[in-house]
This record gives C-alpha cells, sequence and structure tokens, in this order.
C-alpha cells in the first residue's frame, strides 16, 4: 500500500537525492551518481514512472534487465549499488516502501567477469573472424562478429538492423530508431546513424543475406538481418552466440584455464566458460582498437554513439604506451 507514502516525481527525487548526499561526497563520487542516476532517469522516463511512490520489486527487477543489455556486470553492479543508496534515501523521506532497495538485485558475476568478461582481445577477434573465414564462412555468426567488431554498435542496435538497412553503393548499414515496430536504439532517435563497413566487412554481411539467411518476415511486416527460423534473432540468441564463439577450446581445442574440455560445463552451455566474452566485451574492444589505430576520438565517438566523456572513462582500455603512439604520431616535428 501507499497510503502513507508522499508522491515525488523522480526527477525531483533524485535532484534531492544528489543535494542532499553530494557535500559529503568526492567530485568523482558525485559525478559516478550523476550518471548513473541520470541512467535510471532515462528508465523512468521510458517505462511512463512519474511517482516514486508506485515502484515496486517487479519494476526494479525491469529495470536490471533494461540496463544489462548495455554494460558489463561488474559496472552494472556498481551502477545499481548507487540506486540502491537512493532507494534507502527514499525510503526514510517517505517516497517509497521500506524495504525496497533490497528488492534491487544485481545478476551474479560470472566466473572471471571482473576481468575477461570486460574486453575481449584484439588479437583474439581477429583468430574468430579468421576462424569463421575458414570454415563457416558468411554464416549468421560470422556476420555477427563482423559487425560488431567493425561497428562497435550495441547489442540492441545488432537485434534492430533489417535488410533494408544496408547500404550497397556505400558499403554501409543504417540504424534506426524503430520503437513502434519492437526495435529501439539505446539513445533513441540520437543513435541513429550510417555506419560505413568497408567493402571486406560489407561483402561478409551481404553474402550472408545472398547464401544463408533464414528468410522470414516479422510480425511488422519487416525483413530482419539476422534471423532464427522463428524470425528475428533474440537479444539472449545474441549474447549467446558470442558466449559460443569465444569460447578459446572451440578455435584451438585447448582450454587456457586447464579445464577438461569434455566434462566442462561451458563445453554444453557456452554461459558456464569462465573465459567467453559478451557483445560489450567486443563493442568496448572495437572502440579501443579504433583509437588505438589512431582514429580521432570525435569521430568514434559519432560512429559508436557515445559521448567522449563516457568513451574515455568506460570503453578506452588502451595503455599509456599505446595512447602515447598515437598521440606521438600528431606531434609536429621539432628541429
Amino acid at each position: 500500500m501507499t497510503d502513507d507514502l508522499i508522491p515525488l516525481e523522480p526527477e525531483e527525487g533524485v535532484d534531492r537525492f544528489l543535494s542532499h548526499r553530494g557535500p559529503k561526497w568526492r567530485d568523482a563520487t558525485y559525478d559516478n551518481a550523476v550518471h548513473r542516476m541520470g541512467v535510471f532517469l532515462d528508465w523512468c522516463e521510458e517505462q511512463g514512472v512519474d511517482d516514486l511512490n508506485a515502484l515496486t520489486g517487479r519494476d526494479l527487477s525491469d529495470f536490471v534487465a533494461w540496463r544489462r543489455d548495455d554494460v558489463a556486470p561488474i559496472t552494472l553492479q556498481k551502477q545499481l549499488s548507487t540506486v540502491r543508496v537512493f532507494l534507502r534515501w527514499a525510503a526514510n523521506t517517505d517516497a517509497v516502501r521500506d524495504g525496497l532497495a533490497e528488492k534491487l538485485q544485481a545478476p551474479e558475476l560470472p566466473d572471471g567477469a571482473e576481468s575477461s568478461d570486460v574486453v575481449i582481445e584484439p588479437e583474439r577477434v581477429k583468430e574468430i573472424l579468421a576462424y569463421l573465414d575458414r570454415h563457416d564462412y558468411a554464416s549468421r555468426q560470422h556476420a555477427m562478429v563482423a559487425l560488431l567488431w567493425r561497428t562497435g554498435m550495441r547489442r540492441g542496435a545488432l537485434h534492430s538492423l533489417d535488410v533494408d538497412d544496408l547500404r550497397p553503393e556505400d558499403d554501409a548499414i543504417v540504424l534506426r530508431h524503430r520503437p513502434d515496430q519492437g526495435t529501439k536504439l539505446k539513445n533513441g532517435s540520437d543513435g541513429e546513424r550510417w555506419v560505413y563497413l568497408g567493402p571486406r566487412w560489407y561483402q561478409i554481411v551481404a553474402d550472408y543475406v545472398s547464401d544463408r539467411r533464414v528468410e522470414i518476415t516479422d510480425e511488422h511486416g519487416r525483413e530482419p538481418l539476422l534471423t532464427t527460423r522463428y524470425g528475428r534473432i533474440a537479444k539472449t540468441t545474441i549474447t549467446d552466440n558470442c558466449y559460443r564463439v569465444s569460447r578459446p577450446c572451440g578455435l584451438s581445442g585447448e582450454c587456457p584455464v586447464s579445464r577438461d574440455i569434455e566434462e566442462c560445463e561451458g563445453t554444453r552451455d557456452p554461459g558456464h566458460c569462465p573465459v567467453k566474452r559478451g557483445p560489450h566485451a567486443f563493442r568496448r574492444s572495437a572502440i579501443s582498437e579504433h583509437l588505438r589505430l589512431g582514429t580521432d576520438p570525435d569521430v568514434v565517438s559519432e560512429r559508436m554513439n557515445v559521448s567522449l566523456k563516457v568513451l574515455y572513462r568506460h570503453y578506452d582500455v588502451r595503455t599509456n604506451r599505446e595512447k602515447m603512439s598515437v598521440r606521438k604520431d600528431q606531434i609536429p616535428r621539432q628541429s
């Protein structure tokens, strides 16, 4: 029941919370809280939550499911911790039910998530692509990995693509926000853009469409790019496919953590592999590889639809030496 609660709009609640806690935090902590609560407000707006009184445990579960699409597990845990602090504050100010914060549960981290699930090494991606080139050319997995690696797009963006989004005359693909037809981009219409693939990468996708794609139309009359016999590929299937192709034992027949491959649970279910990688790992690695090869950060920001602040804070995994090497090529020569 909400009879004893005092109505409070999410935006006002967050403003009050930040004003109350801000003076006690360091600048970095405050900046992180602003970002994390901004994500929470985005979700509230998208879901039509206009009064914190109405929040339930089920709503919070939906929020976790919504957010986990776009960040690594360890990042999700950190972000939810801030929202949990907010909910405890909100309970003390009669804006939400007592105990609601404890219903905001973060998914358990898979083995090695603190390090291995955050990024995938560029050489490993190249090995995966080389393997698919030789043994499974133009398969759905091949097209999927090629798109993730070449464009660094989010899982949701990959899920949203249609055959009609291909632009053969430009070797490009178009990302569009179509929430009324079941597919959305993370940043809405601000995430719409053309992305150049280049002849090599475009050809892989084009050959998949012409030779191996399951021809099917979805309930909105659209022709999804990545399909199964049931229709548009599910987001969870994209994740499962990333897990599957990134298991080292699938390429080399050897396990880097010395597990018995025949007995390993990850052999049967890739989600249990301790060194598998998800879509977000491919995105983060693709962004860093673009920077590592000297692509202007502003170009990367537009191409990957990520702000420069977030790019440098969460996606740039180059070493300090690699960053210096890129800067070195742009320093004027002096006699």
